[in-house]
C-alpha cells in the first residue's frame, strides 16, 4: 500500500510538473512571440506614420507654395499695382506688396526688375544681402526638383529691404520663371530657409517681378508635429557640418540630431526606416531631401519609438499579469487532474496489458462517467476494433479474395507442414501446379471482369474434385492455382490431374458468354522431384511450362527433359548479348540462281553464331530466343550493316550481287528500319536496288497495317520486298494485293517432296502461277535433287535455292563457288547443268 501511495504521489508529481513546465513553456513563448509582434507592429505603425507625415508634409509644402503663387499672382495682376510699376510710384509698390503680404503673412515680399534687381520690398525681419553675398540656394524641390545655387554667404541687409538696384537674392528663381513663367522653390540666407515664389508683372509685357515667400523656422516645424504627432526638423549642410535651420524638437535634441548627422563615418542620409538614437531614445527617422547643386537641405521626419510602444507596454504588462495567475491555476488544476487520473489507471494499465498480449476477451471495467469512462469505453471498442482487423488482416494474409481459396502464402505454409509430416513418417506426397491457357485472351476480349468471374467458377470446381480434408487447393496468383496432395504419390496425382482436365473441359457460362477453359498442369513430388517446398514448386513450373508447350494437358517432372532444355536456354539467352559485342556472329551467303539464265545475280544473307565453346550454333536455336528478349533488333541491325558492307566490297571488286537479308516482326512493327538502311546504304555507297528484304508471312500478319506501312517507307527508298515461307502463314490476298511486294518465296516444305507428293507439287505450280498472275518473280527454296530443280524449270519458276545447288557459305567461299559456276556454266542457260554437277 505504501509502495502504491509512493508510486501514485510520483504521478501526482509528474502530471502536476509537467503541467507547469508545459504552461511556463506556452505561456513563455506566447509572452516572447506577442513582444516580438507588438515591437514590430509599433516599428510598422511608426512607419505608417512617418509615411503619412511625409505625405502631409508634402502637401503643406504645396499649399504654402499654391498661397504664395496666388498672392503673388493677385498682386502682379492688379492694375492699379502694375501702373504703378510702369510709373515708378515706388510707396504705391510697396504698400501693395505690403499689404498683400500681411494679408497671407507672408515673410517676404517684392518687386524685382528684369535683370535681377531688387526695386521695392515689404519690410520684415531678414537681413539684406549685399553684393558680395548669394543666396544659399533656390530648390525647386516642390513640385519638381531644380539646381540650386551653392550657399549663401553672410549678409548685412535682407532680401525683403527696398534698397534700389540691389541684386535679387535668388537669381536662379527669376531665371526659371523667364523660362517657365512661374517659378518656385526653396531658398537659405545666412542659415535661415525660405519657400518662395516668383510671378511676372506683365504690362502686357514683363516689367517686372514679384516675388514672395514663408520662413522655414520653428514655428512651421511645430505645426506640422500638431498635424502629423511626428517631429520635423530641418537640416542644412556647409562643407562637412550639418546645421538644424529649423526643428520641433526640444533644443537639446536639435543639437544632438545635427551632431548625429556630423558625426565621422554617418550616412549621408539615412534611408527611410532608419533609427536614430538621440539622448537615449530611439526615433525611427524618415528622410525627405531637399537638396540640390551642392547644398543638402533635408527634412528628417522623426517618431520616438518609446512614445509609439507606450500603449503596447501596457498590454505586456497585462499579459504578464495572466501568465502569473494562468500559472498559478494550472498548478492547482494539475493535481486536481492528477488526483483524478491515477485511481483508475492501475485498472487501465491491466486491461491495456492483456489486449497486448492478444487477449481480447476481457472487458475493462471502469464505470465513472468522466473522461476516464470514456477512455475506458474507447478501449473496449479499440479492444472489439483490433479483435476484428486481426482477423481480416489474417484472412487477407492467407485467402485469395477472388475465390476464397488458401493464397500463396497459405499454401506454402501448409507445403512446408506437409513435407515435415512426409518425412517424417517416410510417406509421398504430391504437388500440381496448374495454368490456365488462352487466359489472357480471355481477359483481353472479354474484359478483367469476366476474367475475374471466371476465375472463382475455376477455383470452386477445383475445390468440389478434391475434398478439403484431403488436399488443399489454391490460387497462387493471376491464373495459376496449386494443389497438395498429402500421402498421394504420382499415380495418384496423375489421375486427379487427369480428372481436373476432363472437369475444366465443360464450358463455363459468365453473365451469359460461354467461355472453354482448358490447362495446363505439372506435377511433382516428394521427394523424388525435390527435397523442400521452394524446389518443388519451381520443379512443378517446369513441367507445367513443359506440357503446355507439348500441348499434353499435364505432365510429370523429369529432369532430362525440362530441366536440362531450360538451362540451355537460359545459357544461350545470356550469352547471345555478348555475342555481337565478341564479334561472335558471321554472315553465311546462299546463292540463288536464275533457272532461264543460268546466272547468279542474288544471294541471301544468312547469320550464324560461332560460340567459342559450343561451335556453331544453327540459327533456329537462338533466333527465337532473341525474338523473345526483344534482342532481335540489335541482331537485325548487326546483319543489316555487315551485309550491306558486303555487298559495297563485292561491288568494288566488280562481283554484281544483290544481297536479301531477313528480319523479323519487330524490324516492321513500330520500326526505326527505314532509318537504319538508308544510314548504313548512304555510308556504304550502295544503291538501294542491291538491297532486298526478305520477311515471313507470318511476321507479315502479326499486325499487317503496322507491317505495311514500314513496307511502304522501304519500298520509296528503292528497296525491294520479297515475302519469305510463303503459303505457311494464311495470309489474305487482300494484304498481299496492297503490299509492294517484288518477289515471293515458296516454302521449302512444299518444294522439298514435290517430285512425289501431287498435292505439295499442285500447290508449288499454283503458287508459281498465282506469283507471275500478280507481276512477282518467285523463288522455290529447299532444292535438293536435281528432278525438283527440273520440275521447277518446266513450271516456270524464276529462281531457285537450296543444298543441291550450294549450301550456305562465307563471303570468300560464296566468291570460290562464283568462279567455279561461271568457268563451267560460262554463264549460260545451257551450260546450268554441267554447273550444278560441278558445284
Amino acid at each position: 500500500m505504501n509502495r502504491q501511495s509512493l508510486r501514485i504521489t510520483s504521478l501526482h508529481a509528474r502530471i502536476s510538473i509537467l503541467f507547469v513546465i508545459l504552461v511556463l513553456l506556452v505561456q513563455g513563448a506566447g509572452f516572447v512571440v506577442i513582444r516580438s509582434v507588438i515591437e514590430t507592429s509599433a516599428q510598422k505603425t511608426v512607419d505608417e506614420q512617418l509615411t503619412l507625415t511625409e505625405r502631409v508634409f508634402q502637401k503643406v509644402l504645396r499649399a504654402n507654395r499654391d498661397k504664395l503663387t496666388q498672392a503673388a499672382t493677385i498682386t502682379a495682376a492688379d492694375f492699379g499695382f502694375r501702373r504703378a510699376v510702369a510709373s515708378d510710384n515706388r510707396a504705391t509698390v510697396e504698400s501693395a506688396l505690403s499689404n498683400q503680404a500681411e494679408r497671407i503673412k507672408a515673410d517676404m515680399a517684392m518687386l524685382v526688375s528684369l535683370d535681377g534687381r531688387l526695386l521695392a520690398g515689404s519690410r520684415d525681419p531678414i537681413p539684406n544681402s549685399g553684393p558680395e553675398s548669394t543666396a544659399s540656394s533656390i530648390s525647386e524641390s516642390i513640385p519638381d526638383p531644380a539646381p540650386a545655387a551653392g550657399p549663401a554667404a553672410a549678409s548685412d541687409s535682407g532680401p525683403g529691404s527696398s534698397q534700389d538696384g540691389q541684386p535679387f537674392a535668388f537669381p536662379q528663381l527669376i531665371a526659371r520663371a523667364q523660362a517657365h513663367g512661374i517659378a518656385s522653390g526653396l531658398g537659405m540666407i545666412d542659415g535661415q530657409l525660405y519657400q518662395l515664389v516668383a510671378v511676372p508683372v506683365k504690362a502686357p509685357l514683363a516689367i517686372g517681378w514679384v516675388a514672395m515667400g514663408f520662413r522655414i523656422d520653428d514655428a512651421l516645424a511645430r505645426e506640422m508635429q500638431g498635424l502629423t504627432a511626428a517631429d520635423v526638423s530641418f537640416l542644412g549642410r556647409t562643407g562637412d557640418e550639418w546645421h538644424v535651420l529649423a526643428s520641433s524638437l526640444e533644443p537639446s535634441l536639435s543639437r544632438d540630431l545635427g551632431q548625429r548627422f556630423s558625426a565621422p563615418g554617418a550616412e549621408e542620409t539615412p534611408g527611410a526606416g532608419a533609427v536614430i538614437e538621440l539622448q537615449g531614445d530611439d526615433y525611427t527617422t524618415h528622410i525627405v531631401g531637399l537638396d540640390t547643386d551642392g547644398s543638402a537641405v533635408v527634412a528628417v521626419l522623426q517618431r520616438s519609438l518609446r512614445e509609439a510602444m507606450a500603449p503596447f507596454l501596457r498590454l505586456q504588462k497585462a499579459l504578464l499579469a495572466l501568465t502569473v495567475a494562468g500559472l498559478v491555476f494550472s498548478v492547482v488544476a494539475s493535481l486536481v487532474t492528477a488526483r483524478g487520473v491515477t485511481r483508475p489507471i492501475a485498472d487501465l494499465i491491466r486491461s491495456t496489458r492483456a489486449i497486448g498480449a492478444g487477449e481480447y476477451t476481457g472487458e475493462i471495467a471502469v464505470r465513472s462517467e468522466d473522461e476516464i469512462g470514456e477512455l475506458a469505453q474507447a478501449f473496449n471498442l479499440m479492444r472489439v476494433g483490433l479483435a476484428e482487423r486481426e482477423g481480416r488482416i489474417m484472412h487477407l494474409a492467407y485467402w485469395d479474395t477472388l475465390t476464397g481459396l488458401p493464397n500463396r502464402a497459405q499454401f506454402n505454409d501448409r507445403l512446408t507442414e506437409a513435407i515435415q509430416v512426409a518425412e517424417s513418417a517416410d510417406v509421398p506426397l504430391s504437388l500440381l501446379m496448374i495454368d490456365l491457357d488462352r487466359f489472357k485472351y480471355v481477359n483481353d476480349t472479354l474484359g478483367h471482369h469476366i476474367g475475374d468471374l471466371l476465375l472463382a467458377e475455376v477455383g470452386k470446381r477445383m475445390a468440389e474434385l478434391v475434398p478439403a480434408n484431403e488436399a488443399t487447393v489454391a490460387r497462387l496468383g493471376g491464373d495459376e492455382f496449386a494443389i497438395l496432395l498429402p500421402r498421394q504419390d504420382i499415380a495418384a496425382a496423375c489421375r486427379i490431374a487427369a480428372k481436373l482436365l476432363k472437369r475444366l473441359e465443360v464450358p463455363i457460362t459468365v453473365e451469359g458468354q460461354v467461355v472453354d477453359v482448358s490447362g495446363s498442369i505439372g506435377i511433382v513430388s516428394f521427394p523424388d522431384n525435390g527435397p523442400d517446398a521452394n524446389t518443388l514448386f519451381r520443379h512443378a513450373d517446369l513441367a507445367m511450362y513443359a506440357a503446355k508447350r507439348g500441348n499434353l494437358g499435364f505432365a510429370v517432372y523429369e529432369v532430362s527433359d525440362v530441366e536440362r532444355h531450360h538451362a540451355e536456354r537460359l545459357s544461350l539467352m545470356t550469352e547471345l548479348r555478348q555475342a555481337v559485342e565478341h564479334d561472335e556472329l558471321m554472315l553465311y551467303y546462299q546463292p540463288k540462281i536464275d533457272l532461264v539464265t543460268g546466272s547468279v545475280k542474288y544471294v541471301e544473307a544468312l547469320v550464324r553464331w560461332q560460340h567459342p565453346s559450343r561451335g556453331m550454333v544453327p540459327p533456329d536455336a537462338f533466333i527465337p530466343f532473341a525474338e523473345q528478349t526483344g534482342y532481335i533488333k540489335t541482331i537485325s541491325r548487326w546483319v543489316v550493316a555487315r551485309a550491306i558492307e558486303q555487298c559495297a566490297r563485292w561491288q568494288e571488286a566488280g562481283i554484281e550481287l544483290a544481297v536479301s537479308i531477313n528480319v523479323s516482326a519487330r524490324d516492321l512493327i513500330h520500326s526505326d528500319l527505314p532509318e537504319v538502311l538508308a544510314q548504313c546504304l548512304e555510308l556504304n555507297d550502295v544503291a538501294p536496288q542491291k538491297v532486298w528484304i526478305e520477311i515471313t508471312e507470318s511476321a507479315l500478319m502479326e499486325d499487317a497495317e503496322n507491317a505495311i506501312k514500314t513496307l511502304d517507307r522501304l519500298h520509296a527508298m528503292g528497296l525491294r520486298m520479297s515475302i519469305d515461307d510463303f503459303g505457311t502463314g494464311y495470309s489474305s490476298l487482300a494484304y498481299l494485293k496492297r503490299m509492294p511486294v517484288d518477289e515471293i518465296k515458296i516454302d521449302k516444305s512444299f518444294v522439298l517432296t514435290m517430285d512425289t507428293n501431287a498435292e505439295d507439287m499442285t500447290i508449288v505450280r499454283s503458287t508459281i502461277d498465282l506469283g507471275h498472275n500478280m507481276g512477282l518473280k518467285v523463288v522455290a527454296e529447299g532444292v535438293e535433287t536435281i528432278e525438283v530443280l527440273g520440275q521447277l524449270r518446266e513450271m516456270g519458276c524464276d529462281l531457285a535455292q537450296g543444298f543441291y545447288l550450294s549450301r550456305p557459305l562465307p563471303a570468300a567461299g560464296l566468291e570460290a563457288w562464283l568462279r567455279n559456276w561461271d568457268e563451267v556454266t560460262g554463264g549460260q542457260a545451257q551450260g546450268a547443268e554441267e554447273g550444278l554437277k560441278a558445284a
